[in-house]
């Protein structure tokens, strides 16, 4: 399913992120964590107006779990302060568009719902569930969102989402300490990367945590090397399914991909021990151990962070970051986000859409770390610390420059499914690297029946 506003550059978001983290990478703890403003919960004064909605109840669903939830519940308790609404956070299981029809078709479904991929936007206007954005959510959105972001949150022209979390799905988070006993320092090509990798295993200790119980993490792996050896105009080819999976472009990208996944040395666990790895665990491990932990690297987006806060690490010093390697010419820069949609006609659901395309709901999970916000007038100092705050002011700085994340553009049986789909399929090539081809005719036979061509 095609998305509107993708087919854009990379290179802007391309240079500014790879400038931001590679000097963040060289950051001590000085200046690392800041101390939120005093009073009340730490935001600043309200820049938003929001209706009273004494004796209102609502529910939210989402696919989040552990400290992600945790701090957007801070939200939405903020949101109950000032209106008087009572508000439930309805946990979501993946794909959410099965999730949300059941509860649709019991007759109960949720007042708003975030959406974690584009594909099911798009099912959720298809099938009718999904309510435009009342004019004062509009304003804000119109006041604090690029026409990028808007046009992601958009159907046919018609505006049914706000994009209320951002991420760049293009970085790699590393273990100071494993570096420097290894004496290897971050790569900026994928040529170094291998050698570093290389050189970590044969130091003791792996050099990548891969979270391949969790497929959506290998289609990540996939598309920032298909993105940057591929080029952008085949990235948004084959994310409309114009060229096929079995093109030789995808041969390349998965026999580069192969390069790292086919050297059991190289991942935590090996082969096995990656696939009955959780990205939760994926991070963790990365950052406990001192400088033996269970692997060197992690790759994920900026909200790898909320996952670090679990361990004794601290991100500016013990955990550090680098931009994806250049396979090509250029870094690759992937994003991806959660769009609040309004599944109810409501005044509290319209209401909650308003706060979430404010600064003052995005302040308050900045400040909780491991969160990015589209919002332009989100102030740069709630974000924790200086790699977080890096990496928003280069969002920011983007403008419409971004690649969306490749595999929740498409439908959800394809790009969206655990156990199916290019989930299973990148879980199989993970088992087995060396079989391109049998990976190849997979992703193409489920895609073909996906898209419908």
């Amino acid at each position: 399913m095609h998305r509107r506003g993708t087919s854009r550059t990379t290179s802007g978001w391309a240079a500014l992120a790879a400038a931001g983290a590679l000097a963040l990478t060289a950051c001590g703890g000085g200046g690392d964590e800041k101390d939120p403003p005093q009073g009340g919960t730490g935001q600043a004064a309200p820049r938003v107006e929001l209706p009273r909605l004494t004796g209102e109840r609502l529910e939210v669903a989402a696919v989040w779990t552990g400290p992600e939830q945790e701090n957007f519940t801070k939200v939405l308790k903020e949101f109950e302060k000032r209106t008087g609404a009572a508000v439930t956070f309805v946990p979501a299981q993946d794909p959410i568009v099965t999730f949300l029809g059941s509860k649709i078709a019991g007759g109960a479904p949720p007042d708003v719902a975030l959406l974690p991929q584009v594909g099911a936007l798009v099912s959720a206007v298809q099938n009718k569930w999904a309510q435009p954005v009342g004019p004062e959510a509009q304003a804000q959105l119109d006041k604090n969102y690029s026409a990028g972001w808007k046009a992601l949150g958009a159907v046919e022209g018609t505006q049914y989402g706000v994009y209320y979390k951002a991420a760049n799905k293009s970085l790699i988070w590393y273990n100071a300490k494993a570096f420097e006993a290894a004496g290897v320092k971050p790569p900026s090509t994928w040529k170094e990367l291998v050698t570093a990798a290389d050189t970590l295993s044969a130091s003791g200790t792996p050099a990548v945590s891969v979270a391949g119980a969790d497929g959506w993490t290998l289609t990540d792996w996939f598309e920032n090397v298909y993105l940057s050896q591929a080029g952008p105009e085949k990235y948004d080819q084959l994310a409309k399914h114009r060229i096929k999976w079995t093109d030789d472009s995808v041969k390349q990208a998965l026999t580069t991909l192969g390069e790292l996944f086919g050297r059991k040395d190289f991942l935590a666990g090996g082969a096995s021990g990656a696939l009955s790895t959780e990205f939760p665990k994926s991070v963790t491990q990365t950052f406990t151990g001192g400088d033996r932990p269970a692997a060197a690297m992690v790759f994920e987006g900026d909200f790898v962070a909320v996952n670090i806060a679990q361990t004794e690490a601290k991100v500016g010093t013990d955990a550090l970051v680098f931009p994806f390697p250049a396979v090509g010419a250029k870094a690759p820069v992937v994003s991806g986000g959660d769009v609040a949609v309004a599944l109810k006609p409501s005044k509290g659901a319209q209401a909650l859409l308003t706060f979430l395309a404010s600064p003052d709901a995005a302040e308050i999970q900045a400040r909780a770390g491991g969160f990015v916000s589209p919002n332009k007038a989100v102030d740069p100092a709630a974000y924790p610390n200086d790699i977080q705050r890096g990496i928003a002011k280069a969002l920011i700085a983007a403008g419409d420059d971004f690649r969306f994340d490749m595999s929740d553009q498409a439908p959800a049986a394809f790009g969206g499914t655990p156990g199916a789909g290019e989930w299973k399929a990148l879980q199989d090539f993970l088992a087995n690297p060396s079989d391109v081809a049998g990976a190849q005719a997979k992703l193409e036979a489920d895609a073909a029946k996906a898209y419908g061509n």
